[in-house]
């Protein structure tokens, strides 16, 4: 499993914090080179059209057209079915520090190459002034 994408990512430094001390979890190889290559912004001077923890995005399958929503989470917090994606997944690492319009890119666990454009956020918390989530 790896992800990949085109283009520049950012992270909050919350986030960037926060992802570097996940407790009890590995860092995976993708999830470590993000943290390695990320641009690190402040919370508060993060664009709104950048997918940050707790963002809920618009995903528009680039084969398919098929549209989806998720939102991508810790791991304590996922939810699948629910659409709360793990970071720590292939689909989460590859939103995270993306801008809409990006094209995210993954493998499943059974190696099928998955691709999906950013469409929108519906929500970024730091969008609202939550600069603690």
């Amino acid at each position: 499993m790896h992800a990949t994408i085109h283009g520049e990512r950012m992270l909050t430094d919350l986030d960037f914090s926060r992802l570097s001390k996940l407790p009890g979890h590995a860092l995976s190889p993708s999830l470590a080179d993000l943290l390695a290559s990320a641009e690190v912004t402040s919370s508060r001077a993060v664009p709104s059209d950048v997918v940050t923890m707790y963002s809920r995005v618009e995903l528009v399958d680039v084969h398919t057209a098929r549209r989806q929503t998720l939102t991508v989470c810790y791991p304590g917090d996922a939810e699948p079915a629910a659409g709360f994606i793990s970071v720590l997944s292939p689909v989460g690492n590859s939103l995270l520090g993306l801008k809409v319009g990006d094209v995210a890119k993954w493998s499943t666990p059974s190696g099928d190459e998955c691709a999906a454009e950013v469409a929108a956020i519906l929500f970024q918390p730091e969008a609202t002034g939550d600069y603690q989530t």
